[in-house]
């Protein structure tokens, strides 16, 4: 392990994994209660795959951050009241609005992360950046739902609502995250011999953001 100098530095590090780590953790937990919503055994399995996916990531990071030298369950604490708040106010009513989460929901908070990951260490961004990718089972979600719109097209509209609350509800999240903790905002502001963001950048950041969330409510043949 190469220790960073800058303890700082490692915070940052760390409270980011952390955060991702219990993301992970809370995102297997919600697709296996998804998984009971499920209206055939082909569903529940597929969500069942997504969820196992969901938890061999949670253990890259939790090896990551053992190898920073923090305490992984120390670390993912921290966002617990955060994540569990944001998961109970967007709690979904019915199995497409599930699958939207888990597609729209989960994208948007790993395109956020992607972007924070940049200003990390070359090893801490791999773990991440894996941790992030798309396992392949989500391609599902966009048959089902727009199987689901083909038979009811006024299932399109409301989830189509559901994808706009949740895109300000993860934006929030997102928001409340970084400021939260000292060291995110720290790390996103830079230093003498670390880039960051400035308001300008910032911008763009959000913007980009919005407009890969736009993309995947076309891909499922919704409005953003």
């Amino acid at each position: 392990m190469t220790e960073s100098p800058d303890e700082d530095y490692r915070r940052a590090a760390v409270d980011l994994l952390g955060a991702i780590a219990y993301g992970e953790l809370s995102a297997f937990e919600r697709l296996v209660e998804d998984a009971k919503m499920a209206p055939g055994i082909d569903d529940k399995i597929a969500i069942g795959a997504m969820a196992t996916a969901e938890f061999a990531h949670l253990q890259k990071l939790v090896e990551r951050l053992e190898q920073l030298g923090a305490d992984p369950y120390e670390a993912m604490q921290a966002f617990r009241d955060s994540f569990d708040g944001f998961h109970a106010h967007t709690a979904p009513s019915d199995y497409y609005e599930g699958l939207i989460k888990a597609y729209v929901g989960d994208g948007l908070a790993a395109d956020f992360y992607r972007e924070i990951a940049a200003y990390l260490d070359a090893e801490t961004r791999e773990v991440i950046i894996s941790s992030l990718e798309d396992s392949g089972q989500t391609a599902f979600i966009v048959e089902r739902v727009r199987a689901g719109i083909a038979e009811d097209h006024r299932l399109g509209g409301r989830l189509a609502l559901w994808g706009r609350r949740l895109m300000g509800e993860a934006l929030t999240q997102a928001q409340r995250v970084a400021g939260d903790r000292d060291s995110l905002t720290a790390l996103l502001a830079g230093g003498v011999d670390r880039p960051g963001l400035d308001l300008a950048a910032l911008g763009r950041m959000f913007t980009r953001l919005t407009e890969l969330h736009a993309a995947r409510m076309a891909e499922l043949g919704l409005e953003a």
